[in-house]
């Protein structure tokens, strides 16, 4: 089973969260998750804030 950090750990890596991924991590945020994926979805949100993710679904470049 994915998990939520596992989402946030190809995010990071490739510096973008497809739509797909988006929407993965609104189903796995759903479901009860521990306190690694929590801090790794804060880990994810800060780094789409300060521009090192970009977003598909906010303009980000496609593939």
């Amino acid at each position: 089973m994915i998990r939520i950090r596992d989402v946030v750990q190809k995010a990071l890596a490739t510096g973008y969260l497809t739509v797909e991924a988006e929407n993965e991590l609104r189903q796995l945020l759903t479901t009860r998750y521990d306190l690694e994926d929590l801090n790794a979805f804060m880990t994810l949100q800060e780094a789409a804030m300060t521009g090192k993710v970009k977003q598909e679904s906010r303009g980000g470049c496609g593939i």
